[in-house]
């Protein structure tokens, strides 16, 4: 049914979400975007689905945006780019608003969009030879449409850590900025994962989907309104001639102009 990720649930009702593109490092595709929104309501609405675990195929999470997405946004007017942009928007928001615990297994590298898809998630846990980082400013670009969740998650005085420095961090320091909830050796992942699955099958499913709503409107609101903020800035900074150096650079692999 899917061409980039796999869904399998087991006879607890324990769905686990699997972002499959290994040979591209799982990273996001528009057809990504269009499988995993599709995917989360799939699962919101299947009343036997008591838990998703989301993670990746292969030695990485999610590398972020796809380079071959990436070379066609180049080329895209500024309202095609922003309808691009609110496909990510729309999948991430279709995930955090998912009505059933999504838990993250990250089981390797996060940079980007995958950091923001570990946002998403209730409780994300990750192997402890992780490295994860926001590394859009190096493109002249901003992490935009992540950027609620990863604030949300983080907190802002801890995003401005690493949110405008496209710094790479290791699993150790993502625990401290607070987007993983620990990190442990690989061999243990699948236990740990397992651990923050168990205490949902003994409590009332519709009790746990309203509390999960409950927090969202308690927390940080990610409305329409933000959602179309960020939309507008990220298009805004692909028109800009610092994202054409800084894309340039990337695909012809030097530096950018900015860079020492």
């Amino acid at each position: 049914m899917f061409e980039t990720i796999t869904i399998d649930v087991d006879a607890r009702g324990v769905a686990t979400l699997t972002l499959n593109r290994p040979e591209k490092h799982n990273a996001m595709s528009g057809q990504m975007l269009v499988d995993l929104k599709a995917a989360a309501e799939q699962l919101g609405a299947d009343e036997t689905v008591r838990v998703v675990i989301l993670t990746g195929a292969g030695k990485s999470f999610c590398a972020g945006g796809d380079l071959g997405w990436m070379q066609q946004q180049r080329e895209m007017a500024p309202d095609v780019r922003g309808k691009e942009a609110r496909k990510l928007a729309e999948m991430l928001q279709a995930l955090n608003t998912l009505p059933k615990p999504l838990i993250g297994r990250v089981q390797g590298n996060a940079f980007g969009g995958g950091v923001g898809m570990a946002s998403v998630c209730d409780v994300t846990i990750g192997a402890d030879t992780v490295t994860m980082g926001l590394t859009e400013t190096r493109l002249g670009l901003i992490p935009a449409t992540i950027g609620p969740y990863v604030v949300s998650r983080m907190g802002e005085a801890m995003a401005r850590r690493v949110f405008m420095s496209a710094r790479l961090f290791k699993a150790d320091e993502a625990v401290t900025l607070g987007l993983l909830a620990k990190a442990v050796p690989a061999a243990d992942l699948d236990a740990a994962v397992e651990a923050e699955v168990v205490p949902y099958l003994n409590c009332a499913p519709g009790a746990v989907a309203s509390a999960k709503a409950l927090t969202r409107t308690l927390g940080m609101p990610i409305d329409d309104a933000v959602i179309d903020h960020t939309i507008d800035a990220l298009v805004s900074r692909w028109e800009g001639e610092e994202a054409e150096e800084g894309i340039s650079a990337f695909f012809e692999k030097r530096k950018a102009s900015w860079m020492v």
